[in-house]
């Protein structure tokens, strides 16, 4: 048996002898250290063996292999965000339902429904008051009709122009701005609803750009104002169909021309909308115009050929592009009304508001100087839509 060094610790002195007994020939096995005695092994111990180079060897060898053994991988926690992700809609409230995750918030939220986020139904789809947003496409386009502008007419005194030879193809530029007034003025605290009344104008400009002749004059610009109440609603209708709000307003409509040019009208309005998961939405309004006296009245009959409701539908064929129809009618046997067919592409990258816009008009009220002139204008711009 060979003598260990006296500074030899108990744990390499035990292994030392079983290594000198193995070397020896005895024919006892050397049973290996004990987790244990491996792991309170260190290099230093086989250090201090300074004196017994055969026992310094095979401790440094015995700490080498404990340095080998597999290592055990310990799952790591998932690190934390520094920026927190926004909360999930609660999908178990009926009026929201989650289409997407999305990184915006409010009236920008794709969580949302399109209604929600456009009337901003819901306390998760409010962008607050006076901020503005879109309210009908803003746009530029090229305009080309099936014929001229007619001599505009009216069953009113005084009320019928002269002939001016406008071209049939001209650039219409349309604006339409909204902003909401209020919030929560019935639903006040409900955690989820929330009414609001808005304040939006309109105008469509028909520009006879290609009209050397006349100067290149604006043949007519609508203006038109309005105020709109929005009540939230969440109506689940058949074949999956969920009505969304209700709601009512009041608007004004006229070109701002002088007699005998001068058209104008007042109405008051009941609307609503539904909607069919985030591909179809449909909205309706049905309106009273409001009488005026007949020294006022520039266009007593225009109802009769604008129409007296009018009902939109819109379908989202896929992420960039939509296709929508607008019917209007005069609830009347005459049957007059319009229809009015839209193309929108996407121009830009997905979070591009910017639309190619495609539309096909047939009927009466293309403009306001012509509500009883039957038009058929086929129109090729540029929108921005819903900003």
């Amino acid at each position: 048996m060979m003598n260990t060094h006296p500074r030899l610790s108990a744990a390499a002195a035990a292994l030392l002898g079983g290594l000198a007994a193995g070397s020896a020939g005895a024919q006892t096995t050397v049973r290996p250290p004990s987790p244990l005695a491996d792991s309170e092994l260190t290099w230093q111990q086989c250090q201090r063996l300074g004196d017994n180079k055969d026992a310094r060897l095979a401790c440094f060898d015995r700490w080498a292999q404990q340095q080998t053994l597999p290592s055990v991988s310990v799952p790591v926690a998932p690190p934390v965000l520094a920026t927190t992700p926004p909360p999930p809609v609660d999908a178990a409230v009926p009026a929201t339902r989650v289409v997407s995750v999305s990184t915006e918030q409010g009236c920008r939220d794709l969580q949302y429904s399109a209604l929600s986020r456009f009337w901003e139904l819901e306390n998760g789809s409010d962008c607050g008051t006076f901020s503005f947003r879109g309210y009908r496409p803003l746009n530029v386009s090229f305009s080309a009709a099936t014929s001229k502008p007619d001599v505009p007419t009216s069953p009113a005194d005084n009320r019928t122009g002269s002939y001016l030879p406008y071209q049939a193809n001209e650039m219409r530029i349309g604006l339409s701005v909204r902003t909401k007034l209020a919030q929560g003025i019935f639903t006040q605290n409900d955690p989820v609803k929330k009414d609001s009344l808005w304040f939006g104008y309109s105008q469509q400009s028909t520009w006879q750009v290609f009209n050397g002749d006349l100067s290149r004059p604006f043949r007519t610009t609508d203006h038109e104002p309005e105020l709109m109440y929005v009540y939230p609603a969440d109506v689940q209708l058949w074949g999956g169909w969920r009505w969304r709000y209700a709601g009512m307003g009041i608007v004004h409509q006229s070109n701002g021309q002088s007699l005998p040019y001068s058209r104008s009208w007042n109405r008051v309005y009941l609307m609503g909308g539904m909607e069919l998961d985030d591909r179809f939405t449909v909205t309706g309004r049905v309106w009273q115009r409001l009488k005026e006296s007949a020294a006022n009245d520039d266009n007593p009959d225009i109802a009769d050929y604008i129409g007296r409701a009018e009902i939109t539908g819109r379908w989202n064929f896929n992420a960039d592009n939509q296709v929508g129809v607008t019917v209007r009618n005069n609830l009347r046997d005459s049957g007059r009304g319009s229809v009015r067919l839209e193309w929108l592409t996407k121009l830009g990258d997905s979070k591009s508001n910017l639309r190619f816009h495609t539309q096909l008009f047939h009927g009466y009220g293309d403009t306001l100087i012509d509500y009883n002139r039957k038009r058929t204008v086929l129109s090729l711009g540029v929108s921005l839509v819903d900003f």
